[in-house]
């Protein structure tokens, strides 16, 4: 009895030994030789957002707000925010920060709106971003810039279509742009309050042909003095003279961050609020009674230069290296 208890044994163990060499060792070998054949793929992106097929946008001359196209309005964005006859893909690389601008704003007001415009996350003015539909633009633009300029945004936004930016995997939520740097743009923290990843100071390198270049802003003294003192009380007007007014400390991109008047410390984009400047980037002095300020650039300089998208794009470089260049890190899908 024992005998066949051990042969039962001797059977059981050679029949797992043949299962084990015809079949699973092979399998084994197969799975092995196609891992290094075909080598397993990455993971899509995550962090995709649906792009949704209307926006409500706030219009400020009817007070009403109207449900528009989201590619619509991404078009009319386009239109109100650059030259319809820059490079193809400067207006390619403009459409995707307007198309995630907008998204980004959709996704922040929720259910709701902006606390400025409760009905809609966007307005049509430059408190979001200046939107034309086609009615108001053949009254603006004259009948062959809606034959030829037109259609040139329609086709940019198109071969967009659907595409935005992202950062680490998430929406870019602030694609500030701007009309021109005046040679370098701005860490975002130098002129807003924080410091975003992708807002960062880079050369702008291809602005030769933006027209906002050396102009000059002649102020008289008394009247320098007088628009301070009516922001700031504390002025002492007395104290405001040649070698009182002078630039402290310039940003990463060349702004002023701070200039010194009279017994006051300013910030640059004060003084640029003040006396209305087209940018914070500028030199002054005090010419006898006068105040010279001149600047370069117009705009807050942070993000996109839109003339100097325009201007790599001449030079060969794609909207999606427009775009990586502006916001440092982005990926666009």
């Amino acid at each position: 009895m024992k005998h066949k208890r051990n042969i039962l044994k001797l059977s059981i163990i050679i029949c797992l030994m043949v299962i084990f060499c015809l079949i699973i060792l092979p399998l084994t070998i197969v799975s092995l030789f196609h891992d290094e054949e075909e080598p397993l793929q990455p993971l899509p992106k995550t962090g995709t957002i649906d792009i949704p097929e209307y926006i409500n946008v706030y219009r400020h001359s009817s007070a009403i707000t109207e449900s528009v196209k989201f590619e619509d309005y991404v078009a009319g964005v386009v239109a109100g925010e650059m030259p319809s006859n820059f490079e193809m893909e400067a207006l390619k690389a403009q459409a995707v920060a307007a198309r995630t601008y907008s998204l980004s704003k959709i996704i922040r007001s929720g259910d709701g709106g902006n606390p400025d415009h409760p009905s809609a996350p966007v307005c049509d003015d430059t408190h979001c971003q200046v939107y034309r539909d086609p009615i108001e633009l053949s009254k603006i633009k004259s009948k062959e810039w809606m034959d030829t300029g037109w259609p040139r945004i329609i086709s940019a936004v198109d071969a967009t279509k659907g595409q935005i930016m992202y950062y680490g995997e998430e929406l870019v939520e602030q694609p500030l742009f701007h009309s021109s740097s005046g040679g370098k743009t701005e860490n975002s923290e130098d002129v807003f309050v924080s410091a975003v990843p992708y807002l960062r100071s880079v050369d702008s390198a291809f602005e030769s042909a933006a027209p906002y270049y050396d102009e000059q802003v002649k102020i008289p003294l008394s009247e320098f003095s007088r628009k301070i003192k009516n922001t700031h009380s504390d002025l002492d007007t007395k104290a405001v003279n040649k070698s009182t007014i002078k630039v402290l400390e310039r940003s990463s991109g060349g702004r002023v961050a701070s200039l010194q008047v009279g017994n006051l410390t300013l910030k640059g984009r004060e003084i640029r609020e003040i006396f209305g400047l087209r940018s914070a980037n500028f030199t002054v002095s005090v010419q006898g009674n006068t105040v010279l300020v001149t600047t370069d650039g117009y705009g807050h300089g942070v993000g996109m230069s839109q003339w100097g998208a325009n201007g790599m794009a001449q030079a060969g470089y794609s909207y999606t290296d427009i775009l990586k260049h502006y916001y440092t890190g982005v990926e666009v899908y």
